[in-house]
């Protein structure tokens, strides 16, 4: 058993990393703006990502075993440690960077060093993501942009009380946002310990919790930890250095992001369209960071493009470009210690 929280640890490191950086992006603009503290905002996303993981985590999860699946616990161990250093190692120059490439660059990394065959259309999928998300969230954040001033417009809500249901409304597509952040991104956390896992299904009662479940519920309280430990740069970073939000466009910015994590996320959803012979998207963990920053790009834009830090949307690019692969290149170092040095199997 010891052995085996050892190397499971990685993983809970690596959802620690996502947490501080990835999964504060939900509240990032709320806290920035501060129309909601800190401490709140970390307790709702901290249950919602919880409930998420534990409920619908399965469905993008099974995106990242076909790209590669990871049959050694010593194998899924560096690959999750060599995400989460470079996570770590991007948000301490407090950049919002993605968790879902990290892994996926340290896939490859162990898919390289197994000599194993990289899935091209699995990748190509994975990577259209990466730029299709951010896109999308900048399309839903325009659209809604223009629906919520076409309201205010009309309407006479005095000052007071839309700050209220300014408030609430950051509330709710906050925890709805954190619920499908736990969904779509504890694949990334958790999803390379399930060729390997050494849970068994629980049944007691009316409880019932399958082995990769008990797996998620572990990530998803590392998750946790890192909202309430870490998280807080890169909220500010989010919130305040790419583009000045007020506290309604930050409202708009959460539930655009928001409904683009859960697109990826929602097996109900996917079923739903594709029984009615109608598009639907694919289950894939993408990143809320891209989420959140194409979502704050699309309000500038619609507000005419004036004032977006085109200096610190340089420095976030560079990040997505760097961290598939510095993580490819980090976990394939560690593989050869781990099975030369410790003489660990990292792959069967």
């Amino acid at each position: 058993m010891g052995t085996i929280i050892f190397f499971l640890s990685s993983g809970l490191f690596l959802g620690w990393s996502l947490g501080a950086n990835d999964a504060a992006n939900i509240f990032g603009t709320a806290v920035g703006t501060k129309m909601i503290r800190f401490s709140a905002a970390a307790i709702v996303c901290s249950i919602f990502i919880l409930i998420g993981a534990v409920v619908s985590g399965a469905g993008a999860s099974g995106t990242l075993g076909a790209l590669g699946s990871v049959n050694a616990l010593g194998g899924a161990f560096v690959v999750a440690l060599s995400a989460a250093g470079t996570v770590l190692w991007m948000t301490k120059a407090g950049l919002p960077v993605s968790t879902s490439q990290a892994v996926v660059g340290s896939i490859i990394g162990w898919n390289i060093f197994s000599a194993r065959q990289t899935s091209i259309a699995v990748l190509q999928k994975i990577v259209s993501t990466w730029i299709f998300a951010p896109i999308l969230a900048a399309i839903f954040a325009i659209i809604i942009y223009h629906i919520v001033r076409i309201i205010l417009d009309n309407s006479r809500i005095h000052l007071l009380r839309l700050d209220h249901y300014t408030r609430v409304g950051l509330f709710i597509v906050g925890a709805f946002g954190s619920y499908s952040l736990g969904a779509n991104n504890i694949g990334n956390v958790m999803g390379v310990f399930i060729p390997s896992s050494p849970f068994r299904d629980i049944t007691t009662g009316w409880l019932q919790l399958t082995g990769v479940q008990q797996l998620f519920l572990l990530g998803g309280l590392a998750i946790a930890l890192g909202v309430f430990t870490y998280s807080k740069r890169v909220m500010l970073t989010v919130g305040k250095g790419i583009f000045r939000l007020s506290p309604i466009t930050a409202l708009i910015a959460v539930l655009a992001s928001s409904l683009v994590l859960f697109l990826f996320a929602s097996e109900g959803l996917r079923d739903f369209l594709l029984s009615r012979h109608l598009p639907a998207f694919p289950l894939v963990p993408v990143s809320s960071s891209q989420a959140i920053v194409g979502a704050v790009m699309g309000i500038s834009l619609a507000k005419g493009g004036r004032n977006l830090n085109f200096h610190t949307l340089g420095k976030i690019s560079i990040g997505w470009v760097a961290t598939p692969v510095a993580s490819a290149l980090i976990c394939f170092i560690m593989l050869f210690f781990m099975q030369n040095v410790f003489l660990q199997v990292v792959f069967r």
